[in-house]
């Protein structure tokens, strides 16, 4: 951008910044994610099963803690995938590419993709606590539900990014027409 104002080129380095934090966050949560199932005690793991801390009753073997990881890597996997469209759009932004389709489109995958995050998380943990508790004794294994404000967060959140990227498709797409007619 030849004759760029200090704000735009304060929005350039701000979006270079976030494409690059979008793409290392993208890159560390399955690698993080693998690392909590790997180390985490049982108790802390029962959580992610909406499980009291005493339900396991024993120690988790390694297939229950590779098949935990694996089903909480897809709601995981969701958002790595969301932060990679969040960071092309930023990438755009850093070449002036703001309102266009192409900028539109990132929008509304990152919020598919976030959206699609908080939905399967929703379904992952009861999966957990079923998994969890698979080597208690008959009568004590466990299928807890839950639905929690940060899985409600990020579905408002979702919805939201959705709407404003349909909000700048109309505006460009209004633009596009009104450009025409001249």
């Amino acid at each position: 951008m030849p004759h760029s104002t200090p704000h735009a080129q304060r929005i350039q380095r701000l979006s270079a910044f976030m494409a690059w934090t979008c793409l290392m966050a993208a890159v560390a949560l399955p690698l993080a994610v693998s690392a909590y199932w790997l180390l985490a005690d049982t108790a802390e793991l029962a959580a992610l099963g909406h499980l009291r801390a005493d339900a396991v009753q024993g120690r988790l073997l390694g297939w229950q803690r590779l098949a935990g990881a694996l089903c909480t890597l897809v709601p995981a996997g969701l958002a790595c995938l969301g932060l990679w469209h969040a960071h092309r759009c930023f990438r755009g932004f850093t070449q002036g590419e703001v309102f266009t389709a192409g900028a539109v489109l990132r929008l509304r995958r990152f919020a598919a993709c976030m959206g699609g995050s908080a939905l399967t998380a929703i379904v992952v943990g009861p999966v957990l606590s079923v998994l969890l508790t698979w080597g208690n004794a008959p009568g004590t294994r466990h299928l807890a539900l839950g639905v929690g404000s940060d899985h409600l967060f990020a579905l408002l959140f979702a919805g939201m990014v959705w709407l404003m990227a349909a909000v700048i498709g109309q505006g460009q797409a209004l633009a596009d027409e009104n450009a025409s007619f001249v």
